[in-house]
């Protein structure tokens, strides 16, 4: 089993910027790919970001330039930084783990977070 508790939502306004962390617990967080996700009230669950074990990494054209996903595997953390926010970003962010491999389909995940709100007023 491997525990993810996210933090770092909140309420900002467009164009400010917001840093959500994703602690990890239970196994080797190393041996984990790292994804974030976002769902919106009334829409489907989507890729934002993805690191892989290397480091290397994946975003979401919606993203692109704006976001970066990060990991330090001496905290078992992973990081997501916001920057330029938009409203459309408005939606439940949720980190996930799945070994090794990363991909940008949220039902090859196999542990999640609870999620965290962020809410970007215009």
């Amino acid at each position: 089993q491997v525990q993810l508790v996210e933090s770092g939502g909140g309420l900002v306004q467009a164009g400010d910027s917001l840093r959500l962390s994703c602690a990890a617990s239970g196994r080797t967080f190393s041996n984990y790919a790292m994804g974030w996700f976002r769902q919106a009230s009334g829409k489907d669950r989507e890729f934002v970001a993805g690191i892989r074990r290397s480091g290397n990494t994946n975003y979401a054209d919606s993203v692109k330039g704006r976001f970066t996903i990060s990991r330090d595997n001496a905290k078992d953390t992973v990081y997501l930084q916001m920057n330029s926010l938009k409203p459309e970003d408005t939606a439940v962010y949720y980190c996930a783990a799945r070994p090794y491999i990363l991909t940008t389909v949220f039902g090859d995940y196999e542990f999640w977070g609870q999620g965290t709100q962020v809410t970007v007023s215009s």
